[in-house]
C-alpha cells in the first residue's frame, strides 16, 4: 500500500478489491498485513513447500503472506535476542482464528522438535485449539465459529531457536452466553456436542434433544451446516487426550456441562409467603435432583443456595428467601460461575500439560483478540471489547509513529513539528482510577439500591462536558462514546449485573463441599493453588477474593489483565495482522467496499495512513526520485551532479517548499507527490506530442517501404504462382495423355483377353456339347438296340403266349368237341343198342390217348420257356 503514489481511502480500497479478485488475499500496508477472508479453501497457500519458500526470505521479496510476518518475528527474535509479538485482530468472521492457527503452524515448523516420545510442545499447542473452540466458541449472527474470548499464546524458545515451552492466556469469556442467547445464535459448542454424544453417555447424564433445555432452546438454531456434532464430540475427546486431560477429568468436565443444562431447567413458583419461591413442578424437582447428583452435592442444600440468600450482620445471620425472579437470576449466576471456572480450569490444565520453560529468554506472542464492535444493541461485552481495541489502537499508533520517527532520525531530517493525535482522552474516560466509567460502574455495583438508570445519570453528570461522551436523546439509560473508529451507543441495562464477579457464599460453600474433587477444586481459594504464573505471562493467576464480603468486578479485573497484556506487548517488537471480512453473507468472491472500509477504519489501517499523511507520507531514495522526476530538469541530468544536489535543483526549479532531503531519501509532504506527478504528466504530454509526430512520420515511411516491399513480394509471388500453375497444367496434360494411353492399352488388353477367354470357353463348351451329343447318340443306339431286342423278345413271347393260348383254346375246344362227340356217340350208342357197348379195355385205351394229347401240350409250354430264356 505504501508504494501507492496516492495514499488515501479510495486507492487503498481499490487496491484491496483488485487483489482480492485474483485470490491475492494478503496485502502489506507498511508493517501491517491485511488479510481478507476468502471464504473458501486455498490449500496451495499453506502447504509445506510454501513454508519452506518463506523460510528466511526478506520481506517484500515474495508475495505478502501470514508466513512472512511469522518469519520476520522469528528472525528478529533470533538475530536481536528480543521477544516479538504478532497481534491479530478483526471483527467476527474475518478469519482471526484461522490466521492464528497458520501463524502457530509456521512457528512450529521453524522451531519444532522431533519428539521421540509423546507429543511435542508445538503439537500440544496446535491440538489445544479443538478443546478451546469447543468450550469458548459459539455461533453468532456473523460467524458460525466465533471465539467468545480473547487469547494470547506465548511460545517460548531456547537459545537454539527451538520451542521449549508455551502458555495460553485468555481474556473476557462471554459468561452471559451460558444463560442467555438470541435467535439465530447458539450457546457454546460443548453443550450441543454433549447432546450428540454416544447413547450410553446421554442415558447416564439424562440428556436429550437440545430443544428440551432452557439454556439452548432460547434460539431455534441447534445444528450448524456442514458440522456433525457427534463427530466433533469424539474429536474433542481425542484432543483432550492429546493435551493431557485424563479420562477421569474428562468424565468430570462433561458431568459439569450436563449439570449446567439441568440447572437451567429448574423453574420456580411463588409461595404463599411474600417474596419467597419454591420449585415449580415435578420436572423442576427432577432437574434439581440430576444437578445435585452430577455435581455430587446435597439437593436440599442446592435448592437452599438458589432460593435463599444469607445476609451477615454484626448481630446475627439472616436467611432471606428470594422471589421467583431473583431465584432465577441466582440460578443463572451459579451457572455462569460454574462455567467460567470450568473454562479457566481447562486453560490452566492445558498450560500445565504443555509446560513452560523458566530458562527461556525470548518468546513470540500471538494475540487473537476481538475487533472493534458496534451493533444495534451494545452491552457490557462490547464496552470491554472496544476498551481493549482503544488500548491496542494507542499501542498501534505509537508504534507506527515510532517507526516513522526512527526513519526520520535515521535520515536526519527535522520532524519536530509533526502533529500526532493520541486517544489517551478516551482511555482516561474509561479507565481513570477516580471518575472513570469503570470506576463509577464498580461504585454503582457496591451499592445495593443502585440501578442502571442511577448509573447512567451519574455518567451524564460526570462527563457532561467531555468531548468523547454524548448523552443520546430520548433515552434515560444509554450513553455514547466517540471511539477512534466511530460513535458507539451503549445500553446500560445489564452493565451492573454483568460487571459483578461476586461469588455468592452459599454457592461457594455448596460446591467446595462437593464429594467430587474436580468440582470442589474449581472453587479452591488462591492460597490453595500452587500454579505459578509464567515469566512472560500477560495475566497472572485468576485471583478470587478470599473474603466473601469484598467486592470484585469483571471490569476492574479485566482492566488489570489488559494492563499486564500491554506491558507484555510493550516489551516486545510488535507485528500487526488486520483480518477483514469482505462481505456479511460469507460468500466467496464478493467484495463489499462499504463494509471493508468500515473495518479498515475500525482496525486502525486508515488511522495509520492518516499518521503517515500527517508527516511525510511519500518518501523515496534519491535515485528513485531522479528516475521518476528527472525529466522535469533534463539539463541537470546531463551534468555530472550528485544525486542530492540534482534533487535539490529539481525542487528549486519546481518552486516546491516543505519537503525534506535526508541522507539517502527525499521526503514529501502530503500532496507534493501529486503536484510533482502533475508536472511530470504535463512534460510527458508535451514530449509525447513531439514523439508522436516523429513516430508518425517514421511510421508512415516505414509503412510505405513495407508496402512497396510487400507489393514487390506479392508480384514476384504471384508470377511464381502463375508459372507454377502453368507448369502444373502442362504436367497435368502430359499426365492425362499418358494416363489415356495406358488406359486404352489396358482396355484393349482387357477386351482381347475377354474375347479370347470367351472363344476358348465357347469352343470347349461346343466340344463338350458335341462329345455329349455323340455319347448320348451312342447311349441312345445302345438303348434302342436293347429296347429292340427286348421288344422282339417281348413280341416273340407275346406271340408265343397268344399262340399258346390259341393252341390251348383250340386244343381245349378240340378236346371238348371230341369229348362231346364221344359223349354223344356214347350216349347214342347207349341209346341205340346195348350190344354196341364198348369193352372196358377199349375205353381205357381212349382215355390214355386223351391223356397223351394233354401231356404233349405241357411239354410244348416248357420248350417255349426254354427257348425264350435262351433269347434273353
Amino acid at each position: 500500500m505504501t508504494k501507492l503514489l496516492y495514499l488515501h481511502e479510495p486507492s487503498v480500497l481499490h487496491n484491496l478489491s483488485r487483489r482480492y479478485g485474483i485470490n491475492e488475499i494478503y496485502t502489506y500496508t507498511g508493517n501491517i498485513l491485511i488479510a481478507v477472508n476468502p471464504f473458501k479453501g486455498l490449500p496451495e497457500l499453506y502447504d509445506v513447500e510454501v513454508m519452506e519458500k518463506y523460510k528466511g526470505a526478506a520481506i517484500g521479496k515474495l508475495s505478502p503472506h501470514v508466513f512472512a510476518i511469522a518469519d520476520i518475528a522469528y528472525r528478529a527474535m533470533i538475530d536481536e535476542g528480543k521477544s516479538n509479538s504478532i497481534l491479530v485482530s478483526g471483527e467476527s468472521g474475518a478469519g482471526k482464528t484461522e490466521t492464528t492457527k497458520m501463524l502457530m503452524r509456521y512457528l512450529a515448523h521453524l522451531g519444532g522438535n522431533n519428539a521421540s516420545e509423546g507429543r511435542s510442545v508445538e503439537q500440544q499447542v496446535l491440538e489445544s485449539n479443538p478443546v478451546l473452540e469447543a468450550f469458548g466458541n459459539a455461533k453468532t449472527v456473523r460467524n458460525n465459529n466465533s471465539s467468545r474470548f480473547g487469547k494470547f499464546v506465548e511460545i517460548q524458545f531456547n537459545e537454539h531457536g527451538r520451542i521449549s515451552g508455551a502458555a495460553i492466556r485468555t481474556y473476557l469469556l462471554e459468561r452471559s452466553r451460558v444463560c442467555q442467547i438470541s435467535d439465530p445464535e447458539r450457546n457454546y459448542h460443548c453443550f450441543y456436542l454433549l447432546c450428540a454424544a454416544p447413547q450410553e453417555e446421554i442415558e447416564k447424564y439424562k440428556l436429550g434433544n437440545p430443544s428440551s433445555f432452557h439454556y439452548l432452546n432460547q434460539s431455534n438454531c441447534y445444528d450448524l451446516v456442514g458440522v456433525n456434532d457427534a463427530r466433533e464430540y469424539l474429536t474433542t475427546r481425542r484432543a483432550m487426550d492429546t493435551v493431557g486431560i485424563s479420562k477421569e477429568d474428562q468424565e468430570a468436565i462433561f458431568r459439569v456441562v450436563a449439570a449446567i443444562l439441568h440447572l437451567g431447567n429448574i423453574n420456580f413458583a411463588k409461595e404463599e409467603e411474600a417474596d419467597s419461591s419454591a420449585l415449580k413442578d415435578e420436572s423442576s424437582q427432577f432437574h434439581l435432583q440430576m444437578t445435585a447428583e452430577l455435581l455430587m452435592c446435597d439437593p436440599h442444600s442446592l435448592e437452599g443456595a438458589i432460593c435463599q440468600r444469607i445476609m451477615i450482620t454484626p448481630e446475627e445471620i439472616i436467611k432471606k428467601s428470594l422471589n421467583p425472579h431473583d431465584a432465577a437470576v441466582n440460578r443463572d449466576g451459579l451457572a455462569k460461575t460454574i462455567y467460567s471456572r470450568l473454562f479457566e480450569w481447562l486453560v490452566a490444565k492445558i498450560n500445565v500439560s504443555i509446560g513452560q520453560d523458566p530458562n527461556s529468554t525470548c518468546l513470540i506472542g500471538v494475540l487473537d483478540i476481538y475487533g472493534f464492535e458496534s451493533f444495534k444493541t451494545n452491552s457490557f461485552e462490547q464496552f470491554c471489547i472496544n476498551f481493549t481495541n482503544e488500548k491496542l489502537q494507542q499501542h498501534f499508533n505509537q508504534h507506527v509513529f515510532k517507526m516513522d520517527q526512527q526513519e526520520y532520525v535515521k535520515e536526519e531530517i527535522d520532524w519536530s513539528y509533526i502533529e500526532f493525535i493520541d486517544n489517551q482522552d478516551i482511555l482516561d474516560l474509561i479507565e481513570k482510577k477516580t471518575g472513570g466509567i469503570i470506576a463509577l460502574l464498580d461504585e454503582a455495583c457496591m451499592f445495593p439500591k443502585s440501578t442502571h438508570e442511577t448509573f447512567a445519570q451519574k455518567l451524564y453528570q460526570t462527563f457532561k462536558d467531555h468531548k468523547r461522551f454524548i448523552k443520546p436523546k430520548l433515552t434515560r439509560a444509554d450513553f455514547t462514546i466517540v471511539h477512534y473508529a466511530g460513535e458507539v451507543q451503549y445500553q446500560s441495562d445489564l452493565f451492573l449485573d454483568k460487571n459483578k464477579d461476586y461469588v455468592v457464599p452459599e454457592h461457594r460453600e455448596l460446591l467446595s463441599a462437593s464429594r467430587c474433587s474436580f468440582v470442589s477444586g474449581l472453587f479452591r481459594s488462591p492460597t490453595e493453588e500452587n500454579a505459578k504464573p509464567s515469566k512472560f505471562s500477560a495475566i497472572g493467576s485468576r485471583l478470587e477474593n478470599a473474603k466473601p464480603s469484598k467486592f470484585s468486578s469483571i471490569g476492574s479485573r479485566f482492566k488489570l489483565q489488559l494492563q499486564k497484556l500491554m506491558d507484555t506487548l510493550n516489551s516486545t517488537q510488535p507485528h500487526y495482522i488486520r483480518c477483514v471480512k469482505p462481505n456479511n453473507t460469507l460468500e466467496p468472491g464478493v467484495f463489499d467496499g462499504t463494509s471493508v472500509m468500515q473495518q479498515l477504519r475500525s482496525g486502525g489501517v486508515l488511522e495509520a495512513i492518516r499518521i503517515k499523511c500527517s508527516g511525510y507520507p511519500t518518501h523515496m531514495t534519491f535515485s528513485e526520485f531522479l528516475q521518476r522526476f528527472g525529466m522535469l530538469a533534463p539539463e541537470i541530468l546531463r551534468g555530472d551532479y550528485e544525486e542530492r544536489v540534482a534533487c535539490k535543483w529539481i525542487f528549486e526549479k519546481m518552486e516546491l517548499t516543505g519537503h525534506q532531503l535526508g541522507k539517502t531519501k527525499v521526503f514529501l509532504r502530503s500532496g507534493q507527490g501529486a503536484e510533482l506527478d502533475a508536472h511530470r504528466a504535463r512534460v510527458l504530454r508535451n514530449s509525447a506530442a513531439v514523439i508522436q509526430r516523429h513516430a508518425k512520420a517514421r511510421s508512415d515511411r516505414k509503412s510505405f517501404t513495407l508496402q512497396r516491399q510487400a507489393s514487390v513480394h506479392i508480384q514476384s509471388h504471384w508470377r511464381g504462382k502463375r508459372a507454377r500453375k502453368l507448369y502444373k497444367e502442362k504436367r497435368e496434360d502430359a499426365a492425362a495423355v499418358k494416363i489415356q494411353r495406358n488406359l486404352r492399352r489396358q482396355l484393349a488388353t482387357r477386351s482381347y483377353n475377354g474375347i479370347r477367354f470367351s472363344a476358348v470357353t465357347l469352343q470347349s463348351g461346343l466340344r463338350a456339347m458335341a462329345a455329349r451329343s455323340e455319347f448320348r447318340s451312342r447311349e441312345q443306339n445302345k438303348a434302342a438296340t436293347a429296347l429292340q431286342a427286348y421288344w422282339r423278345s417281348h413280341k416273340a413271347v407275346s406271340d408265343y403266349k397268344k399262340l399258346k393260348e390259341a393252341s390251348v383254346v383250340s386244343q381245349c375246344s378240340m378236346s371238348e368237341r371230341i369229348a362231346e362227340e364221344e359223349t354223344m356217340n356214347l350216349n347214342m350208342e347207349e341209346e341205340e343198342t346195348d350190344d354196341l357197348e364198348l369193352s372196358y379195355d377199349e375205353l381205357r385205351e381212349k382215355l390214355e390217348e386223351l391223356k397223351f394229347h394233354l401231356l404233349s401240350e405241357k411239354q410244348l409250354r416248357v420248350r417255349y420257356k426254354s427257348a425264350l430264356f435262351s433269347i434273353v
